[in-house]
């Protein structure tokens, strides 16, 4: 059974059996994801985080499924009713649904019109429709029936319709039939109600609206749920009942002749139309839904790693802002590693309107520090804020630029018992301007002490299933931060329980120990620290850096477990200074079959430690843009369609991408408007995160919104 599973899941994953059975057996003796993907990728041959996460989740549904399967097969056979033709259907199910529907006629039903009629005693009258007689007087055989609870002929059809009706909307395959003809054909139609809260017409384009299943777009499926939960449309499907009413009448009738068609005819219609069809479609809007927030899911957790995977602002003085009104805009000067050297608040706005004191302060401010950028978070008074900066480094000539950091849940961080630990003594406005800085500083580190479902970078998030969206975040916080590294050093109690092989637990006793006990100077030191044991220390050691330590490998993501094959390699190409132009020209050089068996080393574990030797200071994150700095301000009316743009993407959502191009509401990119090959989603083309060179495609000045196109 086993290898079945193993086989579907490599099916799926176009990968080989191999591959899934090795990452499976590693699974099962307790190594992590990142672990895996990074260090045993001779087992896996070099499958990643997101394959070897598949393989967990599938090879989990495969067991429940056959779980199930024994369970239903036990079931049916407890009642004395289960054939061979029977268990071959269930062994041959695929889904866990289809399971259930093959279940569905032996399960204990509550009341229902057809459990009256047999309870009754006229399921022996409904075998006689079924069997479809040719002659005889279907009158007489119901008046066998007739007794104190079935006082009429009429009565007694009825009853044996109702039990007829239900065997029919209970039978797998017709409604299996059913389900394909409504996903493949049918239309899903809203329609307005007449009393509705929608003032601001957020629905209009659903108050009258049909569209083919097949072209619902996951982002319309969700935004359709949510009108209908906020009893603003009627939902319905439309498709062809009578095709289907008249294909289950062949079904059962199997076209004879018989004197019985007409009630016949008449259970399966009630059967369909009361029974199967309502049932049915609340399986499809289900399947639908979660679809549609599985891919929600998705698009979130893809936007949170690409957010949290920014590339950090080394060596830089940054200016944080916190903009606001009525109480002002806070600042916070944080250091090159993140401390705070000054805080202090200025009111360039209405209604306190102090705009010459400000450009002092903020001058003053900027000469006693050698601020080169601000961070202006992009809340409330954020554009104005943005203007005054902008005014202020063009009358002064200043060499100092600045950039929007998303502010989205720096208010919770702010607010939480971590920030006020940190510093007791100020304000959550003034803490929040220093997250802001830290976020451009160093976005990984500052970004892992908030819940990423306050970042905003998703799409109706408020309605996806919380235990399967938490789940799916973390995993995105696990992979960022082990394909980073963190420093063992400085790195915080959050940012070490999302290293692989730690927990909170092990997260705060190691720095507890580092307080106590001062910095590590080599990894295997970490085996100190209480409840952290051998497993914990093989899957946590290759992603913890140690810089200027007793080891120099330990500033690279070699894993202890490869530094004596690793020391063989730079004996053999005479390296002496990891990372010099000498180093990097002998790797390339390298002859790799030499050293593979020179080294016993697989050809992956090879290249990892070349790559590790010839960048050991390299960081995962460059690869990416960074921030997009300004040092002028941009307006509406400065604006033309046509007119060539840069701009940072903020989100990507399943319709499009919505970019910051330094106006007060970011410019959307429609998924049309991306490129002019055929995509299935904007990710393909962009993330959070990069820079865009855009066409301002159309302007709409009355609602201040500016359309976007990527295409030239």
């Amino acid at each position: 059974m086993e290898n079945n599973f193993i086989q579907a899941i490599a099916d799926q994953l176009q990968v080989s059996p191999t591959q899934v059975s090795n990452t499976l057996k590693l699974l099962e003796d307790g190594n992590t994801v990142p672990f895996i993907a990074r260090y045993r990728k001779e087992m896996t041959r070099g499958l990643d985080e997101e394959q070897i996460l598949i393989i967990q989740q599938e090879y989990q549904y495969q067991v429940n499924l056959a779980k199930r399967k024994e369970d239903v097969l036990r079931l049916i056979e407890t009642q004395g009713k289960l054939t061979e033709e029977i268990t071959r259907a269930v062994q041959n199910c695929t889904k866990l649904f289809e399971v259930e529907d093959i279940y569905r006629p032996y399960q204990q039903k509550k009341k229902t019109r057809a459990t009256e009629a047999i309870a009754k005693g006229l399921t022996p009258l409904a075998d006689f429709l079924e069997g479809c007689p040719r002659n005889g007087n279907l009158e007489k055989e119901a008046q066998k029936f007739l007794n104190d609870q079935v006082l009429t002929i009429e009565e007694a059809l009825q009853g044996a319709r109702d039990i007829l009706a239900e065997k029919v909307s209970d039978q797998a395959d017709l409604r299996w039939k059913i389900k394909e003809s409504i996903e493949k054909y049918g239309q899903l139609v809203t329609k307005e109600k007449k009393k509705h809260n929608d003032e601001k017409k957020i629905y209009k384009m659903y108050y009258d609206h049909a569209e083919r299943l097949t072209w619902l777009a996951p982002h319309r499926i969700m935004a359709i749920d949510r009108a209908e939960k906020e009893k603003v449309i009627t939902v319905s499907f439309k498709y062809d009942q009578e095709y289907l009413i008249q294909y289950a009448i062949r079904k059962v009738t199997r076209k004879r002749p018989t004197i019985a068609l007409e009630q016949i005819e008449l259970a399966v219609r009630d059967g369909l139309k009361r029974l199967a069809f309502p049932s049915v479609e609340r399986e499809i809007r289900s399947e639908m839904s979660t679809r549609a927030a599985q891919q929600s899911i998705e698009v979130f957790s893809m936007n949170v790693e690409r957010l949290l995977l920014q590339p950090p602002l080394n060596g830089k003085m940054i200016l944080g802002v916190d903009p606001a009104f009525r109480t002002g805009c806070k600042l916070a000067v944080i250091d090159p590693t993140g401390q705070l050297l000054k805080i202090d608040a200025i009111y360039p706005h209405p209604p306190v309107n102090k705009r010459q004191e400000a450009k002092q302060k903020l001058l003053a401010l900027l000469k006693q520090y050698p601020i080169e950028i601000a961070a202006i978070g992009n809340g409330t008074a954020s554009r104005e804020t943005e203007a005054f900066f902008a005014e202020v480094i063009r009358e002064n000539h200043l060499n100092v630029q600045y950039t929007l950091v998303s502010e989205a849940g720096a208010s919770v961080y702010s607010a939480s018992e971590l920030a006020r630990a940190e510093f007791p003594d100020l304000h959550v406005e003034q803490r929040s301007a220093v997250s802001i800085a830290r976020r451009l500083l160093d976005p990984l580190s500052e970004l892992i002490k908030i819940d990423p479902k306050s970042i905003g970078v998703g799409q109706y998030q408020h309605d996806l299933p919380p235990k399967q969206l938490n789940e799916r975040l973390d995993f995105a916080i696990l992979k960022s931060v082990n394909r980073v590294g963190v420093d063992l050093n400085t790195a915080s109690v959050e940012l070490l329980s999302h290293v692989s092989g730690f927990n909170k637990s092990i997260a705060a006793n190691l720095v507890a120990y580092r307080n106590q006990n001062g910095k590590f100077n080599c990894r295997h030191e970490i085996l100190n620290v209480p409840k952290l044991g051998q497993k914990a220390f093989q899957q946590a050691a290759g992603f913890l850096r140690i810089h200027h330590g007793k080891e120099p490998l330990e500033e690279t993501p070699i894993h202890p477990e490869s530094y004596e094959a690793a020391k063989k390699i730079m004996h053999e190409l005479g390296i002496t200074v990891l990372g010099s132009e000498a180093s990097l020209s002998k790797i390339a050089k390298a002859d790799r079959a030499v050293l593979m068996q020179k080294t016993g080393l697989d050809e992956y574990t090879l290249e990892d430690i070349l790559t590790a030797l010839a960048q050991p200071l390299r960081d995962y994150r460059q690869q990416y843009d960074g921030p997009l700095l300004r040092s002028d301000l941009l307006t509406l009316e400065d604006l033309k369609p046509g007119e060539r743009l840069q701009g940072v993407v903020r989100n990507v959502v399943d319709f499009g991408a919505f970019v910051d191009i330094g106006l007060k509401e970011d410019g959307l990119i429609h998924l049309s408007k991306l490129t002019k090959e055929k995509i299935s989603h904007p990710s393909e083309i962009l993330a959070v995160g990069d820079i865009v060179e855009v066409t301002v495609y159309r302007i709409d000045e009355e609602r201040h919104k500016v359309q976007l196109s990527l295409i030239d």
